[in-house]
């Protein structure tokens, strides 16, 4: 349906690499060279070392499927060639038939947002996760994220979910 938006997960392959955050600038040009090819809004967004989740409202709606084959076959053809064989050396003859490079999981998540409520759900869901995995303490702390881009808008405050100082009830 297109006006939506869709929430995404796109998985590395071997979810022990940090391939995403080790090559942060390769998957920011990957991301790049998506938007200028596929015109979509990407709305919010957060980058783990082995998956990212982003929200993207894409003017056509199918072409979501395309733009993460984008971001993903970019990403893969910046890495250097050593890295892209030892991602590859343990793929079996029917995997490098359908063209997979080893960085990536084959299939990704998606989900259409129907309303508002999912689309702060969502939102809140992207900005948390880096603290969920133990990337960060707090959401503020997670440089690969959209999130200071939401607190400069007014639409989080700079410490929100910041648990780390104490509380005296007394």
């Amino acid at each position: 349906m297109d006006g939506h938006y869709y929430f995404l997960t796109v998985l590395i392959n071997d979810r022990k690499l940090s391939l995403l955050t080790d090559y942060i600038d390769e998957f920011r040009k990957a991301l790049k060279v998506a938007k200028k090819q596929y015109s979509f809004e990407l709305y919010a967004i957060s980058i783990m070392p082995d998956h990212f989740h982003m929200i993207v409202l894409p003017e056509i709606s199918k072409q979501y499927p395309t733009i993460i084959a984008c971001i993903k076959r970019n990403f893969t053809k910046s890495l250097n060639e050593e890295v892209r064989l030892q991602l590859a050396k343990d793929l079996s003859p029917s995997k490098i038939k359908k063209g997979e490079s080893g960085v990536w999981h084959r299939r990704f998540y998606e989900h259409t947002i129907r309303n508002q409520e999912e689309l702060n759900h969502f939102t809140d869901y992207i900005h948390y996760n880096p603290v969920k995995h133990g990337y960060a303490n707090v959401a503020k702390d997670w440089q690969y994220s959209s999130f200071s881009k939401f607190v400069a808008k007014g639409y989080y405050e700079r410490n929100w979910c910041d648990f780390t100082e104490s509380v005296d009830y007394g």
